[in-house]
């Protein structure tokens, strides 16, 4: 720790204008870092889906349909007309319409009307359309300019586009929500009014330049892109605060350099700790088989580990550089004391203690009994993407495609599975060679138009309309036999692709994962604190404390009545214990540092008094962070991912400083005795 200290300090001047030029630069890179919308790309490569959709992106050289035109008030010629144009759309592959499936030479009175209406329907024309992937945006735009204002345009591209163009805005907006609330929280927290200014400006260059860096990934995913920054800023600036804090006492004892190296020797492994617990709990998120997880555990853990460097390394040398004018910018301390507030606190262990108990066992059972969604869920009505998306519902209903490839050759076969399909419940219709045009017909007798639709070199393409959204019970129950009746026909040669399957194979990879991550994250963060602590049972009271407040923010869904996503269950599980857990570890150090020359109430009392003011000021923050996030977001993942932090981030500081003194107090002898070199003084006389 001395030579890290020396030597920034000897070289101040260069460590400022090195970590300048990396925040310049990696300010450039963050132009070229790719944001990924498409869930779909994040399911493991063995999944049944993921390898249909390699296999049709092959065959038949598109993507399962993701957009809707709704026509209003056209013939058919007309309607004809605009497929035309759609067609010859810049980054749209692929067009499908009534012609596609049938003879439109054919009166459509003739035709049967289930397929018709798939199509069209009072007048009203249905156009299926191909956005090519990562061209949303220029091809939503291209096409909203031929359809115009009257008519509508929905489905899983369009709404990519969507948050695509409202995402870096929303980024942007939570920033300028979220930077007033920390500087006024930090700005009662310090006597200087220049300490918040040098807190965020360390910390926003490790935000930047871990932004930057992720430009040697190629891309990040949309929650990635959404959360991190916001989400790495909050968590670890009490790393730059603890450093200033050390560096302002220290120098009542001795000059500016000699107060900053001797504040960089007590802060680094304190801080250290405190990081390696943060980073632990996201890198968990790297063993998940849903590659979201990954994506967003490196991110972070990433952030945390550029936000400790730039804490114990920028940070001192910009102090020492600004030393005169933070000296010049001092005021009175603004925050009241917390003796009182922990003394209370410490009144009521026993009644925290007791409501713990009781709702224990049924927030854990409810949590875990939730219903959920995989999905992004419907699109925000206020957006024009949501207003067209229920124009659509409200004249064709509900239809969500999946795609049935089967080896090519066997039109009998065909045949027989169209039928079988076509009886599934909630399959509104079925669209197949075999189907449309008819077994009896060879394919060389029909139009190349609509034979490339069916068939390519090797494969059968079968097209299933389900009456269902993309997701739920009734949507998965049909992915469900949808495959079982392929395979009936075809075996493992059959393969389903399609937004709905995409979602139920989602649902099998997320579930598995979430046991993995769970118990990974509280066996390394139990390890982390049992090695720091040298104890058995501090591990056990601390992570009891956060978890407890996991259960109770994951229950609050199920007790209301609403359905909440399953990544934003993931992710908040580990998310929440990662960035919380120093609470926790904060108080405990404290009441064993006090522990060992006060009596247990007394010792417990000057604990809470101490770590209060620490515990609110980076809860709130982290708080503020999460609820803003909630509030500007309209991608409903990002929103819910917001409210979950928000939440569980003010029951993580309400456990920490009200049932944590409860154990403590509890469980005091029992700590002591498991705790390696615990030196307490004399147990308390009762």
């Amino acid at each position: 720790m001395g030579k890290i200290s020396d030597a920034v300090l000897k070289h101040k001047k260069t460590v400022i204008i090195s970590f300048a030029a990396a925040v310049l630069i990696c300010m450039a890179m963050v132009f070229g870092v790719k944001v990924n919308y498409n869930m779909a790309d994040y399911l493991p490569e063995d999944a049944p889906s993921t390898a249909a959709l390699e296999v049709m992106k092959g065959e038949f050289g598109g993507d399962v349909t993701n957009a809707r035109v709704m026509l209003k008030n056209v013939t058919v010629s007309e309607a004809l007309e605009y497929k035309d144009k759609l067609s010859k759309t810049e980054h749209v592959s692929a067009v499908m319409w009534l012609d596609d499936v049938i003879d439109i030479k054919m009166p459509v009175e003739t035709v049967d009307a289930d397929i018709v209406e798939q199509y069209y329907k009072d007048g009203c024309a249905l156009i299926s359309l191909t956005m090519e992937e990562g061209y949303e945006t220029d091809a939503m735009d291209a096409v909203r300019k031929i359809i115009g204002e009257e008519n509508a345009l929905a489905g899983d591209a369009p709404s990519t586009a969507t948050f695509r163009r409202l995402s870096s805005a929303e980024a942007i907006k939570a920033i300028c929500y979220v930077l007033p609330i920390i500087i006024i929280i930090l700005l009662l927290t310090t006597s200087s009014w220049l300490e918040p200014l040098l807190f965020l400006l360390t910390i926003g260059a490790a935000v930047i330049i871990n932004m930057g860096t992720n430009l040697f990934f190629g891309e990040v995913s949309f929650i990635t892109f959404s959360v991190s920054p916001i989400l790495q800023m909050a968590v670890s600036l009490d790393y730059a605060i603890f450093l200033l804090h050390s560096f302002r006492k220290y120098r009542e004892e001795t000059d500016d350099a000699g107060a900053m190296s001797l504040a960089m020797k007590r802060s680094i492994p304190v801080v250290l700790a405190s990081a390696l617990t943060t980073i632990l709990g996201f890198v968990v998120l790297v063993v998940m088989r849903f590659k979201i997880g990954p994506d967003l555990g490196i991110n972070l853990a990433k952030g945390i580990a550029l936000s400790l460097v730039c804490s114990v390394v920028f940070l001192p040398a910009l102090t020492l550089a600004s030393v005169k004018l933070l000296d010049k910018t001092r005021h009175k301390n603004i925050m009241p004391s917390f003796k009182k507030a922990g003394r209370f606190a410490v009144k009521l262990r026993y009644g925290a203690l007791a409501a713990a108990v009781l709702l224990i066992v049924p927030c854990f059972l409810a949590q875990s009994q939730n219903s959920f969604s995989y999905g992004t869920g419907k699109m925000d009505p206020a957006t024009r993407a949501g207003r067209d998306e229920n124009a659509i519902l409200e004249k064709f209903g509900e239809s969500t495609p999946m795609v049935v490839l089967v080896p090519k050759g066997d039109v009998a076969r065909e045949g027989a599975l169209t039928a079988e399909l076509e009886e599934i419940d909630n399959v509104s219709s079925v669209v197949s060679y075999a189907g449309a045009v008819g077994e009896e017909i060879p394919e060389e007798f029909i139009s190349e138009q609509i034979a490339d639709n069916f068939y390519s070199e090797n494969y059968c393409r079968i097209i299933v309309y389900a009456a269902t959204s993309a997701e739920g019970d009734e949507a998965f129950e049909v992915v469900k036999k949808v495959r079982v009746a392929a395979q009936k026909y075809y075996g493992q040669e059959a393969l389903t692709c399609g937004t709905a399957a995409n979602l139920y194979d989602m649902k099998d990879v997320v579930t598995s994962d979430n046991r993995i991550v769970n118990v990974l994250a509280i066996c390394a963060i139990g390890l982390v604190i049992l090695l720091t602590f040298k104890s058995l049972s501090l591990p056990l009271a601390l992570l009891l404390t956060i978890e407890l407040a996991i259960w109770i923010n994951l229950s609050v869904p199920y007790f209301s009545g609403v359905s909440m996503n399953y990544l934003g269950y993931l992710v908040i599980s580990t998310v929440q214990l990662g960035a919380t857990v120093d609470y926790a570890i904060l108080f405990a150090d404290h009441y064993m540092s006090n522990r060992r020359i006060m009596l247990k109430r007394e010792a417990l009392r000057k604990t809470a008094g101490e770590t209060m003011g620490s515990i609110l000021t980076s809860g709130c923050i982290l708080a503020a962070a999460g609820f803003v996030i909630y509030i500007v977001s309209t991608n409903p993942i990002v929103g819910e991912l917001g409210l979950l932090l928000g939440r569980g981030t003010v029951l993580s500081m309400a456990m920490v400083l009200l049932l944590l003194p409860g154990l403590f107090s509890v469980f005091d002898g029992f700590i002591g005795v498991t705790t390696l070199r615990s030196g307490f003084l004399r147990k308390e006389k009762m």
